[in-house]
Formats: C-alpha cells, structure tokens, sequence
C-alpha cells in the first residue's frame, strides 16, 4: 500500500479535475500493481504545480531552463528511520499537461492518469533513455492504463 500525499499549489487542478485525488490515487496504485516486484508499504508525495514552478525545478536539477510536464525525485533507497520507504516526489504542470491533452486529442483525467503512471515508474527505478529501457517501461504504462481503462497512448507511435 502506498501512503499518498497530494499538494496543489496551482490554481485549475481541482476545476479542471472534479475527482482529483481520486483519479492520482488510482494512478499510483495502477503503477504499483503493473511492476514486477511492488514496493510494498510506501509513502510518495505529488505536487500539483504551474509551468513557472516545474521550470525553476527543471532549471536547478535538470539544467533545463523549460517547463515540462511530470518530474520524478527517487528518494535514496537506503533512506533510514522507521515506518515505510520513501518513494520520493513527483511534480505535475498544469499548464502542460493541459497543452499536451489537446494536442494529442485526450481528456486531462485520462493524461493526468499517464503522467502520475510515468512519474511513479521513475521512482520505482525505471526509465526510457535507452530504447531497451523505454520499450520495459512503455510496457508497464500501458498495463497499467489499461487496468484503468485508458486506451494505450502510444499505439499511434506504433503505427
């Protein structure tokens, strides 16, 4: 199970979005489920931002002076203390993810629900630089929209 802490820090999340903490929830136990060996108890957090907040964290960790859409901060997996494992932090642009859904023709719930899948795969250790790596990961994306009943977004990429 994992402990979920979700803060908005932008104005449009929850307008835009009716079952907003649902909809995250769900994403986040859809790609737990898709992985191979789930992290078992956990806690993650989310921060539902603006493109001026997720450009300074862009500009300072990835030397990116540009907005984008999710950012994945794994925590170290030997965090010590007690209780459950830090996953780590995952940062959403609202203006993005909006820009994004309308240009390649999705709802905001069902994008949301990819970009939350994508970020937490990050934390959980997977990643797409390498073809290898992005056919594995791609893979477990689409499982686990599928298990929400979102279509395979990457399928027109296939064609």
């Amino acid at each position: 199970m994992i402990d979920l802490e979700i803060s908005t820090e932008a104005s449009g999340w929850e307008t835009s979005i009716p079952d907003l903490e649902e909809r995250v929830g769900k994403a986040v136990d859809a790609a737990v489920a898709a992985v191979p060996s789930p992290p078992g108890e956990a806690t993650l957090s989310v921060l539902l931002t603006d493109d001026a907040a997720i450009r300074e964290l862009n500009a300072a960790w990835r030397h990116q002076d540009k907005p984008t859409n999710v950012l994945s901060f794994p925590a170290p997996a030997t965090m010590p203390g007690p209780g459950p494992r830090h996953l780590g932090d995952i940062a959403l642009a609202f203006e993005t993810m909006v820009r994004e859904a309308e240009t390649e023709g999705k709802t905001l719930q069902d994008h949301l629900s990819h970009l939350v899948i994508h970020g937490v795969l990050h934390l959980l250790g997977f990643d797409h630089e390498v073809e290898a790596e992005a056919e594995i990961m791609e893979s477990l994306e689409v499982a686990a929209l599928r298990s929400l009943g979102i279509a395979d977004p990457y399928r027109e990429k296939a064609a």
